[in-house]
C-alpha cells in the first residue's frame, strides 16, 4: 500500500459525550507503513456487562482502561442476533442474508457439507492477505466445520482454535474449574439445582441439556488436532501474544475470537474466589469468566504496546451479539430481550474503537455504528477497492458530525427489523403481514417499551420504514441452509 493512501485517508471519528464529532489527522511520521488491524470479539457478552458501560458489579479494569484511551460506541450493532451470521457479517462487510447466511448452525449441523461461509464471499482476511498482510485467527470460527469452509481457505495464514459454536474451557474432567451445566432433568426432590460436588452444579432451569460442544470439535492448530490443557481463554491469549511478537514490524491482521463468556459456564477456581461476595453461583461463574476475558484482553493490548505497535494498530473490541440472560446471567439492560431477538438487547452491543492520533481518549458517541463498518474502514485505509459492494460504511463517515442516512437491516426466519435514523420497526411474528410490525422511537425509548405502531400520527412513518425494509429484503438471497 502506498503511504500517500494512508496520509490522505480520513480515519476514525472523535466524538464527545454529546455525540459531536471531531476529526484528528495523524502526523505523517506515524504513517510509515500500513496499519495493523486487531479485532477482539467476546462471545455472548451482554450490552451492560463492562465497567465502562456503567456496571459496578463486574471487574473489567483492562477493558475499562482501554475504553478510557479510545472511543466507546453506545449505539453499535451487529448483523445478526446470534453467533454465526453475525461473524459472517463483520468478516464480509455485508448483511449475511444478502448471500443466504441467515441462520445459526449448531451441533452436528456444523459438519454439514453445505453449511458454512461460501467461498465466493471474500473475507476481510482474504482482502488483507492479498495486499501483503499476515493474517491470523485465534479462537472460535463457527462459519463451517467441513473442509471447504476451513479458516485457512478463507484467507487466514494461521489458525488456532475450534470450528463449532462452543467448546469446554478445559478437557474433561475439568480439573481446576467450577462448572455449571444445564440438564433436562434432575434427581427427584432436588428442585432446579443439583450439586454433584464443590466443582460441579447441574441446573434444570432451561429445560434442556448442555450441548455436546466438544463432540467432533477438537482444538486445532492449522488443520491438525492438538491437546490443549490450559484454560481456553488463557490459551487463546497465549497464541495471540505469540502472533503479535512474531510479526511485529510487519503489517498484520489478527482476529481474536474468544469463546468467553459463551456457555458452558466454567470458571477457574482461583478467579472464582475473587467473587465470593456474589451469592448466586451461576452469576459468580459468569463474572469470573468475564474477569479472565478482561485480563486476557489486557495481556494482548500489552503485547501490542511492547511490540511498539500501538501507534499503528486499529483496534476494535465488540461482542458478537447480545447476552443470553437466562442461560449465562449476561445482562443487556437497559435494552429489551437478548441473544436471538431482534429487539435491541439481541443486536446492540458494546464496541470500543482505538486509533491513536485519530480517536480522542475517553470519548463516547451515540452515533449509530455497525460491525459491518470494519471492512469498509479498512478498504478506505488501504485504498484498494472491495471485491463486492459493502453494506457497512467507513467509520470516518458513520461517526462524523454529519453521518450519512443509513439503514440497518435484519432478517432471520419470522423475525425481522430495520433501523433508520432514530426509528426502528421490528417483528417477531412474521414479516409477511404489515400488522405484525412494531414501531419504536429509540431516541426516547431505547428500551422499546412503547410500541407506536398503533398511533395515527406515526402511521406514515411506519409504512415508509416497512417499504424500505421490503425493498432491501427483495435484494436478499434465500437461506443457504
Amino acid at each position: 500500500m502506498r503511504s500517500s493512501n494512508l496520509r490522505s485517508a480520513i480515519l476514525c471519528t472523535l466524538l464527545t459525550l454529546t455525540g459531536v464529532a471531531t476529526f484528528v489527522q495523524a502526523d505523517e511520521a506515524d504513517q510509515s507503513r500500513p496499519p495493523n488491524v486487531l479485532l477482539l470479539v467476546a462471545d455472548d457478552l451482554g450490552y451492560s456487562e463492562l465497567g465502562c458501560m456503567g456496571n459496578r458489579q463486574v471487574r473489567t479494569p483492562h477493558l475499562d482502561r482501554f475504553a478510557g484511551k479510545s472511543l466507546l460506541c453506545r449505539q453499535a450493532y451487529v448483523a445478526a442476533p446470534n453467533c454465526s451470521p453475525s461473524r459472517a457479517g463483520f468478516l464480509t462487510g455485508r448483511f449475511p442474508t444478502r448471500f443466504g447466511y441467515e441462520f445459526n448452525p449448531i451441533g452436528a449441523r456444523n459438519e454439514d457439507p453445505g453449511t458454512g461461509l461460501p467461498s465466493q464471499q471474500k473475507t476481510l482476511s482474504e482482502y488483507l492477505h492479498d495486499v501483503g498482510y499476515t493474517t491470523g485467527l485465534i479462537g472460535k470460527w463457527h462459519l463451517g466445520g467441513a473442509a471447504d469452509y476451513h479458516p485457512l481457505r478463507h484467507g487466514f495464514d494461521e489458525f488456532f482454535g475450534f470450528l463449532h459454536e462452543g467448546h469446554y474451557f478445559v478437557p474433561s474432567p475439568w480439573e481446576g474449574t467450577t462448572t455449571w451445566l444445564r440438564r433436562r432433568g434432575l434427581p427427584a426432590g432436588s428442585g432446579s439445582r443439583y450439586q454433584i460436588n464443590d466443582r460441579l452444579i447441574y441446573s434444570s432451569h432451561m429445560g434442556h441439556d448442555e450441548p455436546a460442544y466438544d463432540a467432533d470439535n477438537p482444538i486445532l492448530r492449522g488443520g491438525q488436532p492438538v491437546v490443549e490443557n490450559e484454560y481456553l481463554t488463557d490459551a487463546i491469549t497465549r497464541e495471540s501474544v505469540s502472533f503479535i511478537k512474531r510479526y511485529q514490524g510487519h503489517p498484520w491482521f489478527l482476529y481474536v475470537a474468544y469463546n468467553a463468556v459463551h456457555s458452558p459456564l466454567q470458571a477457574k477456581e482461583e478467579t472464582l474466589k475473587q467473587f465470593a461476595d456474589v451469592e448466586d453461583i451461576q452469576r459468580r461463574i459468569f463474572l469470573a469468566m468475564l474477569a479472565d476475558l478482561d485480563k486476557s484482553v489486557g495481556a494482548i493490548l500489552q503485547a501490542v504496546t511492547d511490540a511498539g505497535e500501538m501507534d499503528n494498530t486499529l483496534i476494535v473490541f465488540l461482542s458478537d451479539n447480545g447476552g443470553p440472560t437466562r442461560e449465562t446471567t449476561a445482562s443487556n439492560l437497559p435494552l429489551r430481550a437478548g441473544k436471538g431477538s431482534m429487539y435491541e438487547g439481541g443486536i446492540r452491543i458494546p464496541m470500543i474503537l482505538h486509533w491513536p492520533g485519530h480517536t480522542q481518549p475517553g470519548t463516547s458517541t451515540e452515533n449509530v455504528a455497525s460491525s459491518l463498518d470494519l471492512y469498509a474502514t479498512v478498504v478506505e485505509l488501504i485504498g484498494r477497492p472491495a471485491p463486492f459492494p459493502l453494506d457497512g460504511v467507513s467509520w470516518s463517515q458513520a461517526l462524523s458530525d454529519a453521518p450519512p442516512q443509513r439503514q440497518l437491516y435484519w432478517r432471520q426466519g419470522k423475525r425481522a427489523a430495520l433501523r433508520q435514523g432514530n426509528w426502528k420497526i421490528i417483528t417477531d411474528n412474521g414479516h409477511e403481514s404489515a400488522t405484525n410490525w412494531e414501531l419504536y422511537d429509540l431516541a426516547n425509548d431505547p428500551s422499546e417499551k412503547l410500541n407506536l405502531a398503533g398511533a395515527a400520527e406515526h402511521q406514515q412513518r411506519r409504512e415508509t420504514l416497512l417499504r424500505v425494509w421490503q425493498d432491501l429484503n427483495g435484494e436478499m438471497a434465500e437461506p443457504l441452509f
